[in-house]
């Protein structure tokens, strides 16, 4: 059983970082039921079911929560939740009768997870926007890139840094923390994640660099971290595949130096940027001379601090990744493993994703409705599936 066994949460349906969040909690093995909304919303880009990898490990109920008895129906099922995950934009869940105020009336215990991109608060609370805009703000996309500002533009991350990292990942540190402060309290709280808060957390080595002058904020692709140096970078190979080299430290780089068959002169100047636009020059000569594998075969596993890069379709077939079995099949799609990884306490393997509504009369059931409270409830159209 995983470490989160026993911990009951409810999650709104929504889309991001709220279904990453409720995912990683599922993993490690807490109950989540997720209220679906009776009809699409429109929002996100729309996937099939078996698809939606973030969706797994979930009891899906299907209830119009804009209708009084579908309020009723959801508040009853978050008096038992420990948790309660919810996406909305600010005062949204408020003006359902689903707010802080009203769950914790009902539930003084229940910590209130809030996943927005600006937070409940501020000037642009309430405005639209997805994980491009957030890390705009943060100074995370604009130091992505490939070129110095001004010639070529900020490369999108995917929506790693915004959802995930800043959102999904704060989200569900922020409702670990309240559980644990609970432990000692006993009453649950409200945890305000924002992603433009995570993004700029996880920036804060770069705020100290900068401070430092270690950093120029002005420009991309000319620091250390951000592919300015010859010696942590991406190279192109013979068969027009890349590696990557991240030979930061002094004795790394000197087996670099060594293995690749760089001058090894080098080894003593490498941080004189007098000598990077030959050493890069000489690196992507050297390398551009075997193939990605011929250089995964010389240089993988050693202290130089090299991978080759994969795409999506190639990782499952790593031997680093086939050996600590990273990667599961559910219902016939290859996804991610549960992680972190736990010395006791191994979560079960996940459920596939459910369509919306799949246990709609068996959740209720649990949550101690009647049958003919369910009846009632499907002849209204307030809860619809299985």
């Amino acid at each position: 059983m995983g470490p989160l066994s026993g911990l009951r949460v409810v999650e709104l349906a929504s889309i991001g970082p709220g279904p990453l969040c409720c995912m990683l909690l599922a993993d490690l093995g807490a109950e989540v039921i997720r209220i679906d909304r009776t009809e699409p919303s429109g929002l996100g880009v729309p996937t099939k079911t078996r698809f939606e990898i973030t969706g797994r490990n979930r009891k899906s109920v299907a209830l119009d929560i804009k209708q009084p008895a579908g309020r009723d129906a959801a508040l009853r099922l978050i008096d038992r939740a420990d948790v309660l995950v919810e996406g909305f934009r600010p005062g949204v869940a408020e003006r359902l009768g689903l707010g802080p105020e009203a769950c914790h009336a009902r539930n003084p215990g229940l910590v209130f997870g809030r996943m927005t991109g600006f937070g409940q608060t501020g000037p642009l609370s309430q405005a639209a926007g997805h994980d491009l805009n957030y890390i705009a703000l943060t100074g995370a996309l604009h130091a992505i890139g490939g070129g110095k500002s001004g010639t070529d533009k900020p490369v999108p991350p995917l929506n790693l840094v915004g959802d995930y990292g800043g959102g999904a990942l704060y989200l569900a540190f922020g409702i670990l923390a309240a559980i644990f402060e609970r432990s000692r309290s006993g009453k649950g709280q409200v945890v305000d994640a924002a992603m433009v808060d995570g993004a700029s957390s996880l920036m804060s080595i770069f705020f100290g660099m900068v401070a430092s002058g270690a950093w120029n904020p002005k420009e991309r692709a000319a620091n250390i971290l951000d592919g300015g140096t010859p010696f942590y970078d991406t190279y192109a190979t013979s068969d027009g595949q890349w590696v990557s080299i991240g030979s930061l430290e002094p004795k790394f780089f000197a087996e670099m130096v060594e293995r690749v068959g760089l001058d090894p002169s080098y080894v003593k100047r490498q941080h004189d940027k007098t000598c990077w636009p030959q050493m890069r020059a000489d690196m992507v000569r050297l390398i551009g001379a075997k193939t990605r594998d011929e250089w995964d075969r010389l240089l993988g596993g050693t202290d130089v601090c090299f991978a080759p890069v994969l795409r999506l379709d190639e990782v499952t077939q790593h031997p680093h990744a086939q050996a600590r079995q990273a990667y599961i099949d559910l219902n016939g799609v290859v996804q991610p493993a549960p992680a972190p990884r736990f010395s006791r306490s191994q979560p079960e393997t996940p459920s596939a994703p459910v369509a919306a509504g799949t246990h709609t009369d068996a959740v209720l059931a649990d949550a101690g409705f009647t049958a003919a409270e369910i009846a009632a409830l499907r002849a209204a159209g307030v809860a619809v599936g299985s």
